[in-house]
């Protein structure tokens, strides 16, 4: 058995310009409305929430973006993120597959998510913001946002969907380390939090809730702005550098993807890595099959509605065009918590629509099952969010065997699981248990869509 094989490029490759995919859509984006008016907003609409380099960056359509150097200062400390062949997996497989991963489990956090933190905290502090808020489901935003505010000199506020506040203590505790502020959502501190207590007084939470929160505390505060950890188009801008490295490592590899797996919640992972590969199909280049994976407990790509919806419980936000299985649903307490959204990303919505991409779901054991068979072979305990994306690039594997396809695979491992043990020790404890929805479960919130949705 061969030992995996790892690509690392220096650190002057880290990438200079982030990668913009809606300069390569076929079609372009639905505009994003008002929700008060249902007329297309502009930048003024949004100044309350977000600094203006931002708002910028959600509506460009310059395929390239120049990173500031700040920015790609901070970036060295991680990047360029490894990516690697997984020789012992294949191995165990039995595949004629190749089978790679692009791992960004070696950043502060141990996610993806700082990619977009840092540079969200630099235009702000650029801007003149003092404070920060947010939400955070599995915690690796928050933590990942508490780190860049403190490189930055930013207060933050963290509203930590109140079922992974309670089974990831360690998340928070990262967060508070950092110096933010980590609040369990919902809570008495807004009144959307409030809100919620008064008809759910044991309310889980659910991001969807977390988001009205911390949209809440940035719109009733001059000196504070909100940062979203994904969905938005410039969040999914910044996470390009994943895809963008990969391509060149995959070059040193001297191979190239059939396929590509990432798993998907709000879709920034998923964009990270894929996007890129997915702009060179568009532009000509070398066909890819591209495969979003998402929880059956959460089914947004897979059972829900192409509509436009609130991308907040409480409706405080704009309404934009995506998959979703309407505001008020609230996914079951999967311990997946960065991937119990409602809503996916517009674009990540815009592309499936069109059929460049698909989607698949699984259930939280056959995830974790995959998580500890890479876990035994590669070494590294991945996060429960990174399992469906490893579930599914097993089943492509062992789907190439029986057809004797010698398929190259890559998929993204998001972050490591080194906060998340307690998940695997319920699993070989036997005590998660898979959930999927009824129709009726799924009609009930899909039934309280905005009414542009009918138009």
């Amino acid at each position: 058995m061969s030992d995996s094989t790892k690509y690392l490029l220096p650190e002057n490759r880290i990438p200079k310009s982030w990668y913009n995919i809606a300069a390569d859509l076929p079609e372009p984006l639905a505009p994003v409305l008002h929700p008060g008016t249902g007329q297309p907003i502009g930048p003024d609409d949004l100044a309350p929430l977000f600094p203006m380099a931002l708002i910028g960056q959600e509506v460009s359509t310059e395929r390239e973006i120049e990173i500031p150097e700040p920015v790609r200062d901070v970036y060295k400390l991680w990047r360029p993120a490894p990516l690697y062949r997984a020789r012992r997996l294949e191995a165990a497989l039995d595949t004629p597959a190749k089978i790679y991963y692009k791992y960004e489990g070696v950043s502060p956090s141990g996610s993806h998510k700082p990619n977009t933190a840092v540079a969200q905290a630099f235009y702000n502090k650029e801007e003149g913001t003092k404070r920060l808020s947010t939400e955070t489901g599995a915690g690796q935003w928050g933590s990942s946002l508490a780190f860049a505010g403190n490189l930055f000199g930013l207060e933050v506020d963290v509203f930590m969907v109140k079922i992974s506040y309670n089974q990831k203590p360690y998340r928070r505790a990262v967060m508070e380390t950092y110096g933010a502020r980590c609040v369990a959502s919902p809570s008495n501190e807004t009144d959307s939090g409030r809100a919620i207590l008064a008809d759910h007084p044991d309310s889980n939470g659910s991001l969807g809730i977390a988001i009205s929160e911390a949209v809440e505390v940035a719109a009733k505060n001059d000196d504070t702005k909100y940062a979203l950890g994904s969905v938005l188009n410039h969040v999914l801008l910044h996470q390009s550098v994943i895809g963008i490295e990969a391509i060149e490592q995959m070059e040193m590899a001297g191979d190239y993807p059939d396929i590509l797996i990432g798993c998907a919640g709000g879709g920034s992972n998923f964009a990270g890595l894929a996007f890129p590969f997915l702009g060179r199909k568009l532009r000509g280049g070398e066909d890819i099959r591209v495969i979003a994976v998402e929880p059956a407990a959460c089914p947004t790509l897979t059972r829900g509605t192409y509509a436009y919806d609130f991308g907040d419980t409480g409706h405080l936000t704009p309404l934009v065009k995506m998959h979703t299985l309407g505001s008020t649903f609230v996914p079951e307490g999967i311990h997946a918590g960065g991937l119990r959204y409602h809503g996916m990303s517009p674009i990540v919505s815009h592309v499936l629509d069109h059929g460049l991409i698909e989607a698949q779901a699984y259930h939280q054991t056959a995830c974790f099952k995959a998580g500890i068979k890479f876990a035994q072979t590669e070494g590294i305990v991945p996060a429960p969010e990174s399992t469906h994306a490893i579930v599914s690039a097993i089943n492509e594997a062992q789907a190439c065997k029986e057809r004797g396809e010698a398929k190259t695979i890559l998929f993204g491992l998001s972050g490591h699981g080194n906060f998340d043990m307690q998940a695997y020790t319920d699993f070989l404890d036997g005590k998660l248990e898979d959930h999927a929805h009824s129709e009726d479960e799924l009609a009930r919130a899909l039934g309280e869509l905005p009414p542009v949705a009918a138009e």
